[in-house]
Formats: C-alpha cells, structure tokens, sequence
C-alpha cells in the first residue's frame, strides 16, 4: 500500500474492535478497505469484515484525526487486568461477561489470522500485544489479577526480551497455575529466580508451533 487511507476510511479503521478488528461502516468503505489490503470480508454469515495485519498496524498508527473526533476515554476500551493498576475496572457479572467475549474474539481471530487457522497458538496480533495478550488469557481463565498493593494476585510486566512478558504472583502455588493457564493458551513457560529478592516469575512467549 503506498497511499494512506482516507480520513474516513481511518475513522473506521480506528473505530474496530481493538481484540477482533472487526469493522463497521458502509458497504462502500469496508470494500474500499478490503481492495487495499487493510481489511478481509469472513466467508461465513453474517460475512463481517476484520482488519488484516496491515490494517491493525495502521490502527495502532498515530490516529489522524482530530482531537474533537476522538471518542471520549470515558467510553472505555476494554483491557485485560494486568495486575497492579491504579484504576481497575469494576469487578462482577459484567465484567466476567467482558472478559469471556474478549477471550472468544481472540480465540476467532487466531482462527482467521493464522495460516494453518489454528486456534491453540497465539496470533500477530498477540505478538505485538504481548502484555495484553497474556494478562487476557489469565483473567479469562478465572486468575486473580493483583490490586494495588504487594499481596497476592498475578502482574504481568514487560521485559527486554523482544517476545516474552513477566508474570509475578507471590503464591508458589497460584504461580504455577498461572503458567498451567498460559501453557494451555499456547505460550511456552518457564520459570525463573530473580537475583536479588530470590521471588519466583515466569517467563513466557507466544508458541509459533
């Protein structure tokens, strides 16, 4: 692709779900993403379009317009718990309702992006979100996330590696499950001993097979 998209074709770009992709917008703007590569009609009905791979990096671009276009931050976006935030969503049925259809949109979205459609194996998407990626199949697996004091409860962090987060979670034995969870949600685990405070993490990356 060598021309940017128009202004409202970006506003549909950056108006899809940020889990899916998934668009909305008329006929005429999500053929006119589908013929530029940014964006991919599903076979199946309802026949929903998604953003492709370079539909996503133009997302995750600088948003081209203007402030006053910008949705309001209290509109919320979803985001997994990654443990240890200052301000975190409201916890129950809803929330619970949330998470599951994030889970279940990733989960479809590993099927249409992956080459071999396989749902077992994290996707691109996943590996340019690693800390958001993780921290969803966590919370989707019923993992505490940690509040924001030391206690209990799981923190994932980034580190240096290029394809690897940290997951911290005092308790030996809810750290472990929480390497069982990310194991079975397609990441390679291991587990590591911190020099200085001798406290037991894990690191873990996305499985490419």
């Amino acid at each position: 692709m060598t021309r940017p998209p128009t202004a409202a074709q970006r506003r549909v770009i950056d108006a899809a779900d940020p889990v899916t992709g998934r668009l909305r917008g008329t006929e005429a703007q999500l053929a006119a993403l589908v013929k530029r590569g940014l964006a991919f009609r599903h076979p199946r009905p309802p026949h929903d379009h998604f953003l492709t791979p370079a539909g996503h990096r133009i997302r995750e671009a600088e948003p081209a317009a203007p402030p006053e276009a910008e949705a309001p931050a209290a509109g919320g976006v979803f985001a997994a718990r990654i443990g240890g935030e200052e301000d975190p969503p409201p916890t129950g049925p809803a929330r619970v309702r949330e998470v599951h259809s994030a889970w279940q949109g990733l989960l479809e979205l590993r099927r249409m992006t992956n080459p071999d459609g396989a749902m077992d194996r994290p996707c691109a998407w996943e590996r340019t979100h690693l800390v958001q990626a993780a921290a969803l199949a966590l919370e989707a697996a019923g993992q505490r996330p940690a509040g924001q004091d030391a206690g209990e409860g799981y923190r994932v962090r980034a580190t240096p590696q290029p394809e690897a987060v940290a997951v911290h979670e005092p308790d030996g034995a809810r750290l472990r499950a929480c390497a069982a969870t990310l194991e079975e949600a397609g990441w390679q685990v291991g587990e590591h001993t911190e020099p200085r405070t001798r406290a037991r993490y894990l690191l873990a990356s996305p499985r490419r097979a």
